[in-house]
């Protein structure tokens, strides 16, 4: 047991600690050290500073690598399936498909391994692991440009888990380094896959016509090295999850599957309808970028096929700067505004029929891409939100990870029905629906309210960890406030951390 210091009004009460909680008072923590009590402090995000827009950087070119690579892999098809064809491979795009597909999907279904690792082994290591592993798959790939099935593994599966253990961290260091701007800055970092997207194709592509898959591949696996330098930005503010309590009675297995998933994220009702909400209305969200091109080759021949994807893919730029900063505005309800998001997009997925003009159809794409934009840009602000810095890695990972699997079936069943009804009329009403139906029950965050954590019940259970309600102020209830006041930057609660430490010495 252990002395605690609790500030009240500017006071300092003495308290305890016990297996970790503190009776009187989350934080600051002082715990008995020899004579010398040491102060132990989690503070706010600093909102700037060198160090801060460093990281943002670094997210932002991990962003764009990533995705960059993963989104113009239809270059890299068209070379393969070439190839496989004139080798009299009569599966020759079935296979060369199954490569990008094997990509996208282990990325986002491996996102949970991802968050467990994160809390477990740090964000920099997990983004390092992850760096070399995109790396060495797209260098290993290099040598296989003839083999698809080692391609399978090596540019499917090894990038795809790279890619899975990277991505997932640059969203949750960027809550450790703001707070007051996160939207915005979720919003630059998101936004980097939109900029290596319309930069990589024409490079990628005037690239395999000269040199070849292979050295395309060493290429890209030099590109692919950044991830492994921005992992060394990633330096976490905020404390790692605590340890869960062994309860009398609880099996190994269960204490054992404890210790790597936090299950206090799935305590949230509010998490839980976000986290199943999400994934819903993706299951025709994805719809029309795959069947854009064939939509537009049926429906109004002789027109450019790919200038609504390329419509969607800039305005999802700009939609991921101009709603984060909106998110960041005071009152602003992000749930409320990635619903916005999810209504608009299926409602115009559903009008894409009855266009009768490919302008009046290059502008719903303009739109599409700008709500495109801000669905995108709310996960991680909505993850901190709801579920805390300490659980915002876990949260994002695993719904990453249920999204997988409508992003993956999605299209298929939309081509199944195009090819029995010889029209996308009736694959594009129905990709319509799932977007508004996640987006309405997305209304039930509003209708159920997460346990909070009484001081009463602190007391009457002294191993008892608090639940983070909100981003940061459930978890650090004091660090807000010095006299009543709300602080207004990091040098303030460094300030009050100094005068606390020489009234204690």
């Amino acid at each position: 047991m252990a002395e605690t210091v609790k500030i009240v009004n500017g006071e300092t009460k003495a308290g305890t600690i016990v297996n970790g909680s503190a009776i009187n008072g989350h934080l600051p923590k002082v715990v008995k050290n020899g004579s010398a009590p040491a102060v132990e402090e989690v503070h706010d995000p600093p909102d700037g500073g060198t160090r801060a827009w460093l990281v943002m950087v670094g997210a932002f070119l991990c962003n764009g690598v990533l995705f960059g690579i993963i989104n113009t892999y239809s270059v890299i098809y068209l070379s393969l399936q070439k190839q496989l064809h004139d080798l009299g491979d009569t599966e020759a795009s079935s296979k060369a498909a199954l490569v990008g597909s094997l990509t996208i999907g282990t990325t986002f279904l491996l996102s949970p391994v991802s968050g467990i690792l994160t809390d477990k082994i740090g964000l920099r290591m997990t983004t390092l692991i992850g760096g070399v592993l995109t790396c060495g798959g797209m260098f290993l790939s290099s040598f296989f440009t003839h083999n698809v099935s080692a391609l399978y593994f090596t540019y499917g599966i090894m990038f795809g888990l790279g890619a899975a253990l990277a991505y997932t961290p640059s969203l949750a260091i960027l809550g450790h380094y703001f707070k007051k701007y996160l939207g915005l800055v979720n919003g630059v970092v998101t936004a980097g896959s939109s900029v290596f997207t319309a930069i990589m194709p024409v490079l990628l592509n005037k690239l395999v016509q000269e040199t070849g898959l292979a050295t395309s591949f060493r290429v890209l696996s030099v590109i692919s090295s950044f991830v492994i330098f921005c992992a060394l930005l990633y330096k976490p503010l905020q404390p790692p999850p605590p340890p869960p309590r062994v309860k009398p009675g609880r099996s190994r297995f269960n204490t054992f599957l404890r210790s790597f998933i936090n299950f206090d994220n799935w305590k949230k009702k509010k998490y839980i309808i976000w986290a199943l909400s999400i994934p819903i209305a993706l299951f025709g969200y994805f719809v029309p970028y795959v069947h854009m091109g064939k939509f537009v080759l049926d429906s109004f021949p002789g027109e450019g096929e790919n200038l609504p994807v390329m419509c969607i893919g800039i305005t999802s730029g700009l939609g991921r700067l101009l709603f984060g900063f909106i998110a960041d505005l005071p009152r602003v309800n992000r749930v409320l505004l990635q619903q916005i998001a999810f209504v608009l997009i299926g409602t115009m997925t559903m009008c894409l029929p009855a266009t009768g003009s490919f302008t009046l159809l290059l502008v719903i794409a303009l739109a599409m891409g700008l709500f495109d934009g801000c669905f995108i840009s709310l996960l991680g602000p909505i993850a901190y939100d709801i579920c805390g810095p300490r659980g915002a890695t876990q949260a994002i990972g695993f719904l990453l990870g249920l999204c997988s699997v409508p992003l993956t079936i999605g299209p298929p069943v939309a081509g199944m029905l195009y090819d029995h009804t010889g029209s996308y009329k009736l694959p594009l009403i129905l990709a319509g629906i799932p977007p508004l139906f996640g987006a309405s029950t997305m209304f039930l965050i509003r209708c159920v309210k997460d346990d909070t954590v009484s001081s009463d019940a602190v007391l009457k259970d002294s191993t008892h960890q608090p639940l983070a309600q909100t981003a940061w102020d459930c978890e650090n209830p004091t660090a807000g406030k010095i006299n009543g006041h709300v602080r207004e930057d990091r040098r303030a609660t460094l300030a009050s951390s100094e005068s606390l430490t020489a009234g204690i010495n």
